[in-house]
């Protein structure tokens, strides 16, 4: 990662954006899901993160930054609704696939997993408070 070592609040810094890519694109999951489109190319799909870790030498941390975002999970639906405006010339739509109650998990592992970032954040701030007062 380079010749200085990272801090923990680097670290930290880097897992909480990591975690804010994954809550945004579970967001967008559950907001999309039950949404129809006209063909199965224009259907919503799920979108996940991928994440990489990185070592670094000179601290002996990792850390994780976000390396893609793709598409997972199962294709579009097809559903016979002639009625729907959306509706191609045969009368089919195609519904995205979202798995709300996956979705739902994903959202509270990332929120417990933001939050202990946080708390990672706020101890090491601490210890270096209480090592400057031994100083004192």
């Amino acid at each position: 990662m380079g010749d200085r070592p990272l801090s923990i609040f680097q670290v930290s810094g880097r897992a909480m954006s990591a975690q804010l890519v994954r809550m945004n694109t579970t967001a967008s999951n559950l907001a999309n899901a039950g949404t129809v489109a006209s063909s199965s190319q224009a259907a919503y799909r799920t979108m996940k993160p991928v994440f990489r870790t990185h070592f670094d030498d000179a601290s002996g941390m990792s850390t994780v930054d976000v390396e893609q975002i793709v598409t997972a999970g199962p294709e579009p639906t097809k559903r016979y609704d002639p009625g729907n405006p959306m509706a191609d010339k045969d009368g089919n739509v195609w519904e995205s696939a979202v798995n709300e109650t996956q979705e739902l998990v994903d959202m509270l592992e990332t929120a417990r997993s933001y939050q202990n970032n946080v708390e990672v954040m706020q101890t090491a701030k601490q210890l270096i408070v209480d090592t400057l007062k031994l100083g004192r």
